[in-house]
């Protein structure tokens, strides 16, 4: 849906991208003061939920988020990690993974720089709670939006979302890429909890990471018209790196 449209049967509240939080924050306030005045029941009061993409959530708004994590603002924050600005045209953002091919990465390596982690981000702030997921590992997912919704604080789901559009790939095989991010350790299936980062799936046996790399055309590059073994080297040793510190 487009703006002034949605397609939510709750109540909805448009921010700028960067203000989602702050939006959040001044919801909240006011369904606490409704309650307190007996404005409203609290059978009536709502939970507050801000629903925004990676560029937001990694990049312009994390100040915003930063400060309401800080206060201990009681909301859920969804971020949708499709890993560039897709709404105008898949520049890259701040959670571009390295080498990949964007609308402003268009060079013969891709984009230079390299994914923020940004639920290490939120679980250096202590959050009340924190979580990876993604569509193809639907138990996993459901899990961890009930387990969110059960605890009060400042709660963080980031999802990672194939984009058929913005990476390049037939929208059939949407799943299949998601799992592939998964079984090569590219995207890490992990929840942050009272002061604990676990993981919630080691992939066992992991899978190389050309086989996610590539089914994708935004990494296309890296394979054709010859492979780049540096790039393919560096993408496959940071991954390796990471899950040797998990152990």
């Amino acid at each position: 849906a487009n703006y002034p449209f949605t397609p939510f049967r709750g109540s909805w509240l448009y921010t700028s991208m960067a203000s989602a939080p702050a939006g959040a924050e001044g919801v909240r306030d006011a369904l606490d003061i409704l309650v307190e005045k007996k404005r409203i029941k609290p059978e009536e009061n709502l939970e507050v939920v801000v629903l925004t993409g990676d560029g937001a959530a990694y990049g312009m708004g994390l100040s915003a988020t930063s400060s309401a994590i800080e206060r201990g603002l009681d909301f859920l924050y969804l971020c949708y990690d499709n890993e560039g600005y897709g709404n105008t045209g898949q520049q890259y953002s701040e959670a571009t993974p390295h080498a990949a091919r964007t609308a402003t990465s268009r060079g013969p390596r891709g984009f230079p720089g390299y994914k923020k982690d940004l639920f290490a981000i939120w679980a250096a702030h202590r959050p009340a709670y924190a979580a990876t997921v993604v569509a193809s590992d639907p138990v996993d997912l459901a899990r961890k939006i009930e387990k969110a919704r059960s605890i009060k604080g400042p709660r963080l789901l980031t999802a990672l979302s194939p984009c058929p559009t913005g990476w390049g790939f037939d929208p059939k095989e949407s799943i299949e890429i998601g799992k592939l991010a998964v079984k090569t350790g590219v995207w890490p299936l992990k929840e942050y909890a009272g002061g604990t980062v676990t993981h919630t799936h080691i992939p066992r046996p992991r899978l190389p990471v050309e086989e996610y790399l590539g089914r994708q055309g935004r990494f296309a590059h890296l394979f054709h018209p010859e492979r780049n073994e540096a790039i393919l080297k560096e993408i496959q040793d940071l991954i390796d790196a990471y899950w040797e510190g998990v152990g």
